[in-house]
C-alpha cells in the first residue's frame, strides 16, 4: 500500500492575522480559508472553507487583547470544527496564552484558571500545543498533551549582542524572583551581570519594588519579563534603577499585552527602549523610536515545521540544549 502523504494546512483566528501570515510566507505556503463570524448576541461561528480531512491542521491565535474571552473561545471552536471535520492532528499555536497568570491558589478560594484554560483545550480536540514564555513553566504540567514551550530569550540576546553600548557593562535585571532564572539565561547570552528584583502586589495590577539585590552603578541595565501589561511594575522597576545608579535602562518583554494606557506610561518613562515581540499585535501608534517590536514569526514557523516533520523542537526552547 502507497504511504499516505501528508497534509499541512494551517489557518489563523482573528486576533493577530498579520502574524499568522508572516508564519506562512516562512513556511513558503499560505493560510488556509477559514470563515470567523458572530451572531447579534456575540456568538461565535467558525466554518473551514476547505477540507481537513487527514490533514495535520495548525492552528494559530493570540488569546489576548481587548476580548481575550472571544479569543479564547474562538480557539476552542475552531478545534472542535476542525476535530469534526476529521482532521488528522490538531496543533493549537497560541502566542500568548490567556489566564496564565491564574497559575496558582494565592489566597484562599481563588480558581486556578491556566488549568481550566488548559482543560478547555484539550476537551476541544486539540493534540499538540506550541506556545512562547508561559508566565509560569508549571503550566506544561496543566496539560495530558505535548506541549511544545518556545522562549524568545535568544532572539532577545542577538537584537542586544547587535547594538553598540560604548563598552559599558550590562546587567540583566529580573523584576522579581520568579522571572530570575530567565534572566540569568539572557545575562549569559550577553556576558553579563546579573541583578534580581523582589517587589510585593498590594492589590491586582499594582505592584511596589522593596528590594534590588545586585550593584548596577553605571550599568546598562536589560530589564527582562515575560510580559507587559499596565506597565506600573516596569516603570516603578525603571525608577528604582535610575535612582539606584543605572546609567540607562532597557526593556525587553515577549508579550505586550499593553492595557489600560501602558503604552502611554512606557513612553514617558526613563526607559532608553522597549523591546517586545509580535505575538500580541500593537497599534501602529504607539510603534515610536522607543518601543520596537521584534518578529518570533520565523521562530514558530521553524517550531511548526518540526513538528509536521517529526523532528526534535528541543533547541527551539531550551537554548542549553545541544542536539
Amino acid at each position: 500500500m502507497a504511504q499516505m502523504q501528508k497534509n499541512l494546512a494551517i489557518f489563523s483566528g482573528s486576533v493577530n492575522p498579520v502574524f499568522a501570515e508572516k508564519v506562512a510566507s516562512e513556511l513558503k505556503t499560505t493560510l488556509g480559508n477559514v470563515k470567523l463570524e458572530k451572531f447579534k448576541n456575540g456568538e461565535i461561528y467558525a466554518r473551514y472553507n476547505e477540507s481537513v480531512r487527514g490533514a495535520d491542521v495548525f492552528l494559530i491565535q493570540s488569546v489576548a487583547g481587548e476580548h481575550v474571552n472571544d479569543a479564547l473561545m474562538e480557539l476552542l471552536i475552531m478545534a472542535d470544527a476542525a476535530h469534526r471535520a476529521s482532521a488528522r492532528d490538531i496543533t493549537a499555536v497560541i502566542t500568548h496564552y490567556g489566564y496564565a497568570r491564574q497559575d496558582r491558589k494565592a489566597a484562599a478560594r481563588e480558581p486556578i484558571t491556566a488549568k481550566l484554560v488548559a482543560n478547555l483545550i484539550e476537551v476541544s480536540g486539540v493534540d499538540r500545543v506550541i506556545t512562547i514564555d508561559l508566565h509560569q513553566g508549571q503550566i506544561q504540567g496543566f496539560f495530558d498533551i505535548p506541549v511544545n514551550h518556545l522562549t524568545a530569550l535568544s532572539i532577545m540576546a542577538d537584537y542586544f549582542n547587535n547594538k553598540d553600548f560604548g563598552g559599558k557593562t550590562l546587567c540583566v535585571v529580573s523584576p522579581d524572583v520568579g522571572r530570575a532564572k530567565a534572566a540569568k539565561k539572557l545575562s549569559d547570552m550577553l556576558n553579563a551581570d546579573l541583578a534580581i528584583m523582589h517587589k510585593g502586589r498590594p492589590e491586582h495590577n499594582k505592584a511596589e519594588i522593596t528590594a534590588l539585590i545586585g550593584d548596577v552603578t553605571d550599568k546598562v541595565c536589560i530589564l527582562n519579563d515575560d510580559m507587559i501589561d499596565t506597565g506600573g511594575t516596569l516603570v516603578a522597576a525603571i525608577d528604582t534603577l535610575i535612582n539606584k545608579g543605572a546609567d540607562s535602562v532597557y526593556v525587553c518583554a515577549t508579550h505586550p499585552v499593553f492595557s489600560s494606557g501602558a503604552c502611554e506610561r512606557l513612553i514617558n518613562s526613563k526607559a532608553t527602549e522597549i523591546i517586545v515581540t509580535d505575538t500580541i499585535p500593537i497599534d501602529p501608534q504607539y510603534l515610536t523610536s522607543k518601543i520596537k517590536v521584534v518578529s518570533v514569526a520565523p521562530l514558530f514557523a521553524r517550531a511548526i515545521q518540526n513538528v509536521f516533520t517529526n523532528e526534535s523542537v528541543a533547541s527551539l526552547f531550551d537554548p542549553d540544549f545541544a542536539l
